[in-house]
């Protein structure tokens, strides 16, 4: 049984179209101004041509996979979180999964929106540890403007579309130093994709969803109440200190927040990963692409970096991992 994991590579990807905050204003009454004012974004990719969630998903992975010596026929497990996936069945990890050639993998989606890409992590950890695998692939990836209703400027402004690829290795040593996750129930604040019952049998009755909406101040107040004290807490219980972790990625919410969990936990903002003004908020997969985006750019052997994610359930949980 194997002691730990290790990451063997990782890639990220975006749709090639970039949607400015003036592309938003043509079709919203919104501007610049206001969106970087109220949320730090610039920019996100939006895919446009016809790309969905499991074919960001692969290229993604395809990427990673290109980095090593590693067959998709060696991959043994794989995980896609996203909360926009191409349908629900069969799963986006199972279309991921046809798509590399995995044959030898078993392949399901988790859907703890913004939160996904700890949930995944954790859960492929387990298995790696468990022997039941050598490598797994987890992979966060949304394609979140096609639940957006461009009608509703307050949220289809903060979204954006990618994912993030990372092969897992069973290893001596652990990645993951500790870890906690949490769950509170509420489809108030963020909701999206939810399908009406019948209220009566008839031949005209077809599957109705609803786009994607979230109560921004409700959204920040609950982060605000909630995550710093989390993080302090969680790293207490762990012997350690803000000052004492070198990274922090938390999700892309949106540049704001950032700001806000920085200045409560007094920590600068050059420890703070931040991808959210160029891609916009890109729910699960935003931490995934962070990591990414800072394993490329960042020798972090001996570092400590703090994954934490929080989102729609309400749920949230963090990841300490020393490299």
């Amino acid at each position: 049984m194997a002691q730990g994991v290790k990451i063997v590579a990782s890639s990220h990807y975006v749709p090639k179209n970039i949607v400015t905050n003036d592309d938003l204003a043509t079709i919203m009454d919104t501007n610049d101004e206001w969106i970087q004012g109220h949320t730090g974004i610039k920019t996100r990719h939006v895919s446009l041509q016809g790309e969905n969630t499991s074919d960001l998903a692969t290229k993604a992975a395809q990427q990673a996979l290109a980095q090593t010596a590693i067959a998709p026929a060696d991959i043994g497990l794989i995980i896609v979180t996203t909360f926009t996936p191409d349908g629900f069945a069969p799963s986006t990890a199972a279309l991921v999964q046809r798509n590399l050639q995995a044959e030898n993998a078993w392949a399901y989606d988790i859907s703890t929106a913004c939160a996904g890409f700890i949930f995944g992590l954790s859960t492929a950890d387990k298995f790696l540890k468990a022997g039941t695998a050598k490598y797994a692939l987890v992979i966060s990836a949304e394609v979140n403007s096609k639940m957006m209703d461009f009608k509703d400027r307050a949220s289809s402004v903060f979204f954006g579309d990618g994912a993030g690829a990372f092969i897992l290795e069973t290893s001596k040593q652990s990645l993951l130093m500790a870890e906690e996750m949490h769950t509170i129930g509420n489809e108030e604040v963020v909701h999206s994709g939810v399908i009406q019952p019948l209220h009566e049998l008839s031949a005209d009755n077809y599957p109705k969803t609803t786009a994607f909406h979230q109560e921004g101040r409700q959204v920040f107040n609950e982060v605000e109440r909630l995550i710093p004290d989390h993080i302090t807490n969680f790293l207490h219980q762990n012997g350690l200190e803000p000052a004492d972790v070198d990274y922090f990625i938390p999700h892309q919410a949106n540049l704001r927040i950032i700001e806000m969990i920085a200045k409560k936990l007094e920590q600068p903002m050059e420890k703070f990963v931040t991808n959210v003004t160029k891609y916009g908020n890109t729910s699960s997969a935003g931490i995934a692409m962070g990591l990414d985006e800072l394993r490329q750019n960042t020798v972090l052997t001996g570092k400590k970096v703090l994954l934490t994610g929080f989102g729609a359930g309400f749920t949230y949980g963090s990841i300490l991992c020393q490299f």
